[in-house]
């Protein structure tokens, strides 16, 4: 394959990474721990951990997991948000040698129930708020049970204090009953007096089962092997290296969940990797309490998705913080608006360079170059020791400008589907590639754009039409704060364009949206239907959640 998208690579970004320099996950966390140990690792809600810190509680958890035989081939779970006991916890299982299972601490019973059954889970670390959903799942293979509540690791008196707020003033912590559970305290007492065997896992070993995020479907186990977290942190290492100051200690900003695969492996091992101090954000929905968390942190680099973006920049208190420092914002997960990129740029002064991933692919397939000043448009070009194909249904390639699946092939693509060969079989080529489900095109510079997926496009009267396209438009009128595009069932024409929008101006009305999309769409593409809400269903990590507009849209008809 002509790989065209080197041309026009940013300077000093390599075609290939060389991925013999690293072994394992372990590695990158040990190399880490000896290099960086007096360093800040973590900081929450006021408290820190430094490097040398996690090392030696993630050797206790380790060493705990040992002794009960959990080791290389066993799954172990984690169900929680980002609390300082979570890197610890996520280290020490790693270091184990277990295969990590991430949990969405939202998840109802039922979603927990299938994803501890289909991965095997043995054991889990729950943060006490979310133990009554374990209790709830009635799993018995589940073998161990460990609860830390959120003021664990922050010392006496803060543990105190942050504990009594959250169990007794905020009443966050459900009652529960799990007979025979374990305190996180009682593990780091027991594994410290217990031998710590280091484990130098196999590249092959499965490091990670990374479930998909059910939007659209049943939730799957994506297999990400020791080399295929390995290797997408080196990619994005050598992406983002040049906008870094290796000399000095970087800010990472951890808003992101770390159970999703986008805050794992910037924040999580590429922030490890670096020595970086990542600042843990527990809520992000908390705008209030996230603004006064990053007043003062100087943050050097910012992962997000485009909704915590926009979240943040229509808090009046957002724009009164210090961004000199700010080197790097990251968007990913959906696609970033332009309106709210060219925003962030003219109050940080930073762009805002949108990235793509899946789970499957560990997850960074391609990016725009930290330091692009303007809104592209795209999804950037593929990191190096990446191939990006766009191919017809037939698997065949497509000229450059024409629309078709987009194709990934690297040494970060998942292994397959836990249990699941024929659906493994589904998204893979025989040539290797990776199938996304995702419509893109790629131009002569080898820059990706992505149309939308292929099971979200709506097809009105024979003709396409794409959501990311009308959402677009209707997102960059000034009334409008957020919406959301579906098909919904129509008599005349099969589909039809429908519109979700959250009001930024209480007086926007119907007219004025369709207006508006009368001077920018074609007829075909223009919605039909112009709804109002108050706020867009969305997963805990901010994705919106389509699906459940249309089954809303389908229902209705059927009562109707």
């Amino acid at each position: 394959m002509d790989k065209i998208w080197l041309a026009s690579y940013p300077e000093g970004v390599p075609a290939d990474v060389d991925l013999s320099q690293v072994a394992s996950l372990v590695e990158i966390l040990e190399q880490a721990y000896a290099r960086f140990a007096d360093r800040t690792a973590y900081l929450c809600m006021g408290a820190s951990l430094t490097f040398g810190d996690v090392d030696r509680l993630s050797r206790a958890v380790a060493a705990w997991l040992a002794a009960r035989g959990l080791g290389p081939g066993h799954r172990v779970a984690i169900m929680a948000p980002n609390v300082l006991s979570y890197p610890p916890i996520l280290a020490g299982i790693v270091r184990a040698g277990c295969t990590l299972v991430s949990v969405n601490p939202l998840y109802t019973p039922r979603e927990l129930q299938h994803q501890l059954r289909d991965s095997g889970a043995e054991a889990i670390f729950v943060l006490e708020n979310f133990a009554h959903t374990v209790q709830a799942t009635q799993c018995p293979e589940l073998r161990h049970v460990v609860v830390s509540s959120m003021g664990d690791l922050m010392g006496f008196p803060r543990s105190m204090m942050v504990n009594f707020v959250v169990r007794s003033v905020r009443k966050l912590v459900p009652d529960f009953e799990l007979p025979g559970h374990t305190r996180l305290s009682e593990v780091l007492r027991e594994g410290a007096t217990l031998p710590f065997q280091r484990i130098a896992p196999a590249p092959d070993d499965i490091a990670l089962l990374q479930y998909t995020g059910g939007t659209t479907g049943v939730s799957k186990g994506a297999m990400l092997l020791q080399r295929n977290m390995v290797a997408n942190v080196l990619q994005v290492e050598a992406w983002i290296r040049r906008r870094i100051d290796a000399e000095h200690q970087s800010r990472f900003v951890c808003a992101l969940p770390l159970y999703h695969i986008f805050a794992l492996t910037l924040c999580g091992f590429i922030g490890t990797r670096l020595g970086a101090c990542n600042l843990l954000i527990p809520n992000p929905r908390d705008m209030a309490g996230f603004i006064k968390s990053l007043r003062g942190f100087h943050a050097h680099l910012f992962p997000g998705v485009n909704t915590l973006f926009n979240g943040l920049l229509n808090q009046p208190d957002f724009a009164s913080l210090d961004f000199s420092d700010l080197r790097i914002t990251i968007g990913g997960g959906m696609a970033v608006q332009s309106t709210v990129a060219e925003r962030w740029r003219k109050l940080t002064g930073v762009p805002l360079a949108e990235g793509y991933g899946l789970s499957e692919t560990s997850p960074v397939a391609t990016c725009n170059p930290c330091d692009v000043m303007e809104y592209t448009g795209s999804i950037g070009l593929p990191v190096p020791s990446t191939e990006v194909a766009i191919r017809d249904d037939e698997g065949h390639d497509l000229p450059l400008g024409q629309p078709g699946e987009i194709c990934i092939r690297g040494p970060q693509v998942m292994a397959g589907y836990w249990k699941q060969p024929a659906e493994t079989a589904r998204v893979m080529t025989a040539d290797g590639f990776f199938r996304s489900g995702d419509i893109g095109v790629m131009d002569a510079g080898g820059w990706v754009r992505i149309v939308d997926r292929k099971k979200d496009m709506i097809l009105v009267s024979g003709f396409n039409v794409y959501p990311a396209e009308v959402e677009e438009v209707v997102s960059q009128h000034p009334g409008v704060l957020e919406c959301v595009v579906v098909g919904v069932p129509s008599e005349q024409s099969g589909e039809a364009v429908k519109v979700v929008v959250v009001r930024r101006d209480p007086a926007l009305d119907e007219q004025a949206i369709r207006d508006w999309c009368h001077e920018r769409l074609t007829g075909y593409k223009r919605p039909a239907v112009v709804e109002f809400r108050t706020e867009l269903p969305k997963t805990n990590v901010g994705k919106v959640l389509r699906r459940v507009l249309r089954d809303e849209a389908r229902q209705k008809q059927a009562a109707d």
